[in-house]
């Protein structure tokens, strides 16, 4: 699936490694946010629950991105992806004006000086790539989130599923493993589903043994695929409906590279998605974007 694009990007936010079918870029870089001074360098970091990701900028320009799996030690994590990316951009501490964290550890991130929500880092990024943006869905890999947000990126409602591993990435993980599958080729695999096959499990436990039910059913692997990631879907859309739907639909987080999820997600909305090159990164950005009106305090 080809994600529609519209709206604006940063410089650099191209990958030059998408491949046909993948999210589209968007091609014109914006002007420096708001409140940022020429040549100033900001950093956003964004300290997860799998991962500690750092993203640079410049003049809305983006220099370097990182990300570092948290482990045990998110704290460390942060600091090391800082320092890769710092490398990338040619840079060392002392030329950041200002750093802000967000993300589950972003009390752990001791380097940072401020702090930002992860609803708030989601709306400021999502309002910066799509200006017609009102509602963002942030998929990553411990819970996800729905934002409806206003014409200036503020957050309107917000309402977070973090109890059921469900509606996040861990879920599809751990059902890849169920079905013997490597967990990147999962959504290409449930693109070659001809059949829709019910999934009621919304715990990841039950799911699991509901998942070689279906085994034993006799059911494909591409039919069991695409249940995983429409049960995926199927909560995170009951979510966002609860705060009500507005067009455009912005999908960011980790599982918006996957395929069979968006599918699965475009199906269950009967909408149109919009996801930035890097959705990943999302949260990092609306970080760096937040230091850079700090660093100029606006």
């Amino acid at each position: 699936m080809r994600a529609n694009v519209k709206g604006r990007a940063f410089a650099a936010e191209v990958d030059p490694r998408a491949k046909p079918g993948a999210p589209a870029a968007v091609a014109p870089a914006a002007a420096a946010p708001d409140g940022l001074e020429e040549g100033m360098n900001v950093a956003g970091v964004d300290c997860g629950a799998k991962s500690a990701k750092v993203l640079i900028l410049r003049d809305g320009e983006v220099l370097a991105r990182s990300a570092v799996l948290s482990g045990f030690d998110p704290k460390a994590a942060a600091a090391q992806a800082l320092d890769e990316a710092l490398i990338q951009a040619g840079l060392s501490r002392s030329d950041l004006a200002h750093v802000t964290a967000t993300g589950t550890g972003k009390n752990e991130v001791d380097f940072a000086s401020s702090s930002i929500t992860e609803v708030g880092a989601d709306a400021r990024a999502a309002n910066a790539l799509f200006p017609a943006a009102r509602t963002v869905i942030d998929i990553g890999a411990e819970e996800g989130r729905a934002i409806r947000i206003s014409p200036q990126g503020k957050v309107i409602d917000f309402a977070i599923n973090e109890k059921c591993a469900a509606g996040a990435g861990t879920f599809t993980e751990t059902m890849a493993r169920t079905l013997e599958v490597a967990v990147e080729d999962m959504g290409p695999l449930s693109l070659k589903s001809q059949n829709a096959v019910p999934m009621n499990a919304q715990c990841a436990v039950f799911a699991e043994s509901e998942v070689v039910s279906l085994i034993h059913a006799k059911h494909s692997k591409e039919d069991i695929a695409r249940a995983v990631h429409d049960a995926i879907a199927d909560r995170i859309a009951s979510m966002a409906r609860k705060i009500g739907i507005e067009k455009d639909i912005v999908l960011v987080g980790g599982v918006a590279k996957n395929v069979g999820f968006v599918t699965s997600l475009k199906r269950n909305l009967k909408e149109e998605l919009f996801i930035p090159p890097y959705p990943e990164y999302s949260c990092a950005l609306g970080a760096a974007l937040t230091a850079a009106e700090r660093a100029k305090g606006v």
